[in-house]
């Protein structure tokens, strides 16, 4: 799909631009190859994976090698590894497809995969030599080599850049002598390839290294850890003693380490949230089934209003999820061919294209493990009591789920850097952030226009779409220029702008895939779908509102606070819709078809 340069939305763009349906790309529009390679994935979940859901819970490791080793035998671990380097060279949505997939049905295979694939693949990837590319790529991506990425610290998690771990250089000047302490470091325990961030000397930033664990010595890994969910994944403690790596181990250049760290973590969060959605799915699916087959009152609990607004709730924001993760992805590698077509080598026309929708990559880590969360909790109190028994799917589902909010950076850090991001590319004239709210500031002073002579499909939700955007603006611009350098110490602050962003991209998004929908199969067979944007823009709008009045509370007061809260209300408007008949809707065609059908 190509767009044309002026339709192009960069990243954190869309507060600012519209876009039009045309110009996204939805899962449904996936040609024949990638629907092939994704019918391979779904048969080796159904065999391989399927069969031993509860074995997962008994910490079986050796399984999730032995099936991550087989996933590579397929291919499955090479989507997007460059036909150069043996891999399939596929594109970076076809990569998130297969992702959504595998990662599906265990939280356990979910976490192993997407630690090798992603973090441990794409650091040499994207700044290894051409002689590390060569060397590392093809048995990692074949299933041979498993990798794992050793960054996080006791006293460095979230900051990452303040690791101990030290590299120091021997006095031939041939080898660095690491040692340090990485704890959580997934795959460890079966991973022949370790990535490791260490510190030269009083360098500001750290540097990565790459190497064989089996040709190095003072390398020794503690037990695996007892954790509340992922079971069967490998995690375990790293202890460096003076381990001798040679110079050429260095992976990118001397102090850019944090840089590779970041950019692999941008990757791995849009990773992430395509993964968890597609163990919403799989969670949603057992839900209906089991409300289908429960029966109480002499009936199954399927017919109940209670448990139908559960289940339309859930694939509601499935959907809206959906939605805006194939947009992103599509967005990033267009962008990549654009940067390629320009005469950019691919391994930084990769990077750079993922670079850009940093914003978005963030986002979508943020809500999708959020609506896994929502999700895997629904199931359970809809299966009752069962859904408590360690016997049951949905258990281990909401106990997997736990973790997605934490890793890949926790949730708080993804919201404080979203808001970041958004003001940086406004403050650098990438974004016409300025001019965005200068306007909606001059807007307040007029009066308010109710007359809308325009038709078609979503007339009135685009419209308050786009008021919602102008809140946004409002509000970020408002605390930006009451707080100035000192917005980001007022965290709280920063979260509430990041939730009304956050809202506005999904909603745009779930619009877009939804008008899109009824382009291609008609306004008759996209009811459900219809009905769904319907609701979830009725909750955002909500959303909206209260972060915004939260946020105006902090910064503002008297007169002024008065004229900002007045202009919030303006902008977070919306028509009366009978959202318990759309839920109705929804949820008889889940309950009809017995699964998530969208």
């Amino acid at each position: 799909m190509k767009i044309e340069e002026d339709k192009i939305i960069k990243g954190g763009e869309f507060l600012v631009k519209e876009t039009k349906p045309e110009d996204v790309f939805i899962r449904e529009e996936f040609g024949e190859e990638q629907m092939m390679m994704l019918s391979a994935t779904v048969e080796f979940s159904e065999k391989e994976v399927k069969p031993h859901l509860m074995r997962f819970e008994n910490k079986e490791y050796s399984l999730v090698e032995e099936l991550m080793r087989k996933a590579g035998n397929l291919g499955l671990l090479a989507i997007n590894v460059p036909e150069k380097y043996q891999g399939l060279g596929m594109g970076f949505n076809t990569g998130m497809l297969i992702c959504e997939e595998i990662s599906s049905l265990s939280g356990s295979i979910a976490t192993a995969f997407g630690a090798h694939t992603g973090i441990g693949t794409l650091p040499i990837l994207l700044y290894g030599n051409e002689e590390q590319k060569m060397y590392y790529l093809p048995k990692i991506s074949s299933g041979e080599w498993m990798a794992c990425y050793n960054l996080t610290e006791p006293d460095a998690g979230s900051d990452a850049n303040s690791g101990k771990t030290k590299a120091v250089l021997t006095e031939d000047e041939k080898h660095y002598e690491i040692t340090g302490q990485k704890i959580w470091i997934s795959n460890a325990g079966f991973a022949h390839v370790f990535i490791v961030f260490a510190r030269i000397e009083n360098d500001k930033n750290i540097t990565a290294f790459v190497f064989e664990k089996d040709k190095v010595e003072g390398l020794t890994l503690n037990p695996e850890e007892h954790k509340l969910g992922i079971r069967s994944s490998s995690t375990r403690q790293v202890f460096y003693n003076k381990v001798k790596v040679p110079t050429s181990a260095m992976l990118g250049k001397r102090e850019e380490g944090f840089k590779i760290a970041m950019n692999a973590l941008n990757v791995g969060r849009i990773k992430l949230g395509v993964a968890v959605t597609g163990a919403s799915k799989r969670i949603i699916n057992y839900a209906i089934n089991y409300s289908n087959e429960r029966k109480q009152f002499k009936t199954s609990i399927s017919s109940f209003g209670a448990i139908q607004h559960k289940i339309a709730e859930m694939a509601t924001k499935i959907y809206v999820a959906d939605a805006a993760n194939y947009r992103s992805g599509q967005n990033i590698e267009n962008h990549i061919k654009r940067l390629e077509e320009s005469g950019i080598d691919s391994q930084k026309a990769k990077l750079l294209g993922v670079q850009e929708y940093s914003i978005e990559c963030a986002i979508l880590k943020v809500f999708c493990s959020e609506v896994v969360q929502y999700v895997s909790d629904e199931a359970v109190q809809i299966y009752g009591g069962m859904g408590f028994s360690a016997e049951s799917e949905v258990e281990a589902a909401y106990r997997d789920a736990r973790i997605s909010r934490i890793y890949e950076g926790t949730n708080e850090i993804n919201r404080l850097l979203i808001v970041k991001m958004i003001l940086k590319k406004g403050t650098t004239g990438e974004i016409d952030l300025m001019s965005s709210v200068k306007r909606v500031a001059k807007e307040l002073l007029t009066l308010p226009t109710f007359e809308n002579t325009s038709k078609g499909l979503f007339t009135e939700e685009k419209k308050v779409l786009n008021n919602l955007k102008k809140a946004v603006l409002l509000v970020a611009g408002s605390v930006s220029e009451k707080l100035g350098n000192k917005i980001a110490t007022e965290q709280e602050v920063m979260m509430n702008i990041a939730d009304m962003i956050i809202e506005t991209y999904v909603l745009e998004s779930a619009l877009l895939k939804t008008e899109k929908l009824v382009m291609k199969n008609g306004e008759k067979n996209t009811t459900e779908q219809i009905a769904m944007c319907i609701n979830f823009q009725h909750q955002s709008v909500e959303k909206i509102s209260k972060n915004g009045k939260e946020a105006l509370y902090a910064i503002s007061e008297g007169d002024e606070q008065k004229i900002l809260l007045l202009g919030l209300k303006r902008f977070t408007k919306i028509n009366a819709s009978n959202l318990k008949d759309n839920r109705r809707l929804i949820a008889k065609k889940l309950i009809e078809t017995n699964k998530y059908c969208f």
